[in-house]
């Protein structure tokens, strides 16, 4: 199947954007920065700014996470517009929307394990003919499309070839949990999301989740992908998985002033919900392409 050449989706409105962590610890200044510009960018389109808690996956769940998060977004004036919500109290969704997959025949099971895997950039299709339940097998979603693009809000016009480059993707993994890009995906539809705006270290994730929008007949919202925060010094980003530390609430003020000189903005140390004010009126004023910091991939801090 091949996508007809439109580079944009059809405008979804009104704006309404969201910030979606996993409660695997606090959060960091990596994370803090991608809150930040998620929720500039929705208060600047007079938009809503939703909160989602990503907690599908118990092993990695930290105690008290959720919670710390949630007061740590308070802490610095980052206030969303509704009531937080809960992957694990969304089950039924993602089960209604794996039916559906599976009426349309694009589901099938899978057994390979990471190492007959090792060294395959792509999954090769090997369990594609595996149409039926089968025990100890995760499920995966077949991708039709040969061609896909869009422009992103940032990182401008992208394309890809689906079936070549990106391949099928696991939505049901062999324990039973449900996988990211389903959960995602069925999330963004039913909460109405019209931007995604999120770090470009997963951009690669968009093709199976704009495959997914189609075969769920939703339309695909707009994607805006931002570059990641490295380490002062260093090449590796700010990451739970490389130790960066948690931001601390009472310096909340120098943390945002911190995240803003990142966007290459500078504002003399003032309340966060002041220094939100100041840093919106500035977002308000530059169209997204002129904002080159978020045009590249890598932003190193101070």
């Amino acid at each position: 199947m091949t996508v007809p050449d439109i580079t944009a989706p059809a405008r979804l409105t009104p704006y309404r954007g969201r910030f979606a962590p996993s409660p695997s610890g606090p959060l960091h200044l990596g994370s803090l920065f991608a809150a930040v510009v998620s929720y500039l960018d929705a208060k600047a389109h007079q938009g809503q700014w939703l909160v989602r808690i990503e907690d599908l996956d118990p092993a990695r769940e930290q105690s008290g996470a959720s919670a710390g998060i949630l007061t740590t977004l308070v802490a610095h004036g980052l206030e969303w517009d509704e009531s937080e919500t809960y992957q694990s109290d969304r089950i039924d969704l993602y089960r209604a929307n794996l039916a559906t997959l599976q009426r349309q025949e694009r589901l099938y099971w899978c057994q390979c394990s990471r190492k007959q895997l090792t060294g395959q950039a792509v999954y090769p299709g090997t369990c594609a003919h595996q149409r039926q339940p089968l025990a100890d097998a995760a499920i995966r979603f077949q991708v039709l499309s040969e061609q896909d693009r869009f422009v992103d809000l940032f990182q401008g016009l992208q394309v890809c070839a689906p079936c070549e480059q990106a391949g099928d993707v696991v939505i049901l993994r062999k324990d039973g949990l449900f996988a990211y890009q389903l959960a995602a995906v069925s999330d963004d539809i039913s909460q109405g999301i019209s931007h995604v705006v999120r770090g470009v270290d997963i951009l690669d994730s968009v093709w199976w989740q704009r495959e997914l929008y189609r075969a769920l007949g939703s339309a695909i919202p707009h994607y805006g992908h931002f570059p990641v925060l490295l380490r002062p010094g260093s090449e590796q980003k700010l990451s739970k998985q490389n130790h960066a530390p948690a931001v601390q609430n009472h310096t909340a003020s120098a943390n945002l002033v911190q995240v803003f000189r990142a966007l290459g903005m500078d504002f003399a140390s003032d309340s966060p919900p002041q220094l939100l004010q100041q840093a919106l009126a500035q977002w308000r004023c530059r169209p997204l392409f002129s904002q080159i910091h978020l045009q590249s991939r890598t932003l190193r801090l101070d």
